[in-house]
């Protein structure tokens, strides 16, 4: 009998061990497939945290001059500022305030800063809105159809403002792009690819191709 149970444990134990690799094969799969989902989140995640969206851009876009703003303040209809250019001086006239200074600052910055400024002196909680109804224009020209100024428009992009002002001419190297950033002391045209970003009063300019 003892020879008998001997055989028929070792006669079991090298199918059970393949049933054993058989089902661990598919549990293996499992693993690696949700790691796999797992990576491809994360990585999705970090691009949509690392890519701005319009909503970020605008918050943290800084008025200049050649915007214009309107303010409004809940059930103040005296205190109504509409469609208002920035003058050469980046500044604007407001009822109460006077002559205030605004280039530089963001349209967060200003509702604080007016809020600040009436509370107390004219309003007890003042609920201020500012908002932008045309930005400062960037300018586009060379081998552009029709070069000239154009209003920003966030998330603008070099082929975006090529289509703005009507496309590129037959002629335009896609290869000599350059821009002149806005507040660029020494006027520096750095090459772009049609995909770098474009800011309120860059100078865009498209070369000629001669092949």
């Amino acid at each position: 009998m003892g020879n008998l149970k001997h055989y028929h444990s070792s006669a079991c134990s090298p199918k059970s061990e393949a049933v054993s690799v058989i089902l661990k094969r598919p549990l293996r799969r499992v693993i690696l497939f949700i790691g796999l989902c797992l990576v491809c989140a994360c990585s999705w995640a970090q691009s949509d945290t690392d890519t701005p969206t319009k909503s970020e851009m605008f918050s943290k876009y800084k008025l200049s001059t050649g915007d214009v703003i309107s303010i409004t303040v809940l059930g103040e209809d005296d205190l109504k500022k509409e469609k208002t250019r920035l003058t050469d001086a980046g500044t604007i006239s407001y009822p109460v305030l006077g002559e205030i200074e605004v280039r530089g600052k963001t349209v967060g910055d200003l509702e604080k800063m007016i809020t600040e400024g009436l509370r107390g002196r004219y309003l007890v909680n003042p609920r201020v809105s500012v908002t932008i109804d045309e930005y400062r224009p960037f300018f586009i020209n060379g081998q552009i159809e029709k070069g000239g100024s154009y209003p920003y428009q966030p998330g603008l992009t070099v082929r975006k403002a090529a289509t703005i002002a009507g496309g590129f001419k037959e002629r335009a190297s896609m290869s000599k792009i350059f821009v002149v950033r806005e507040g660029d002391s020494s006027n520096t045209p750095m090459k772009v690819d049609l995909n770098a970003p474009i800011h309120p009063g860059d100078m865009i300019t498209v070369e000629e191709s001669f092949f």
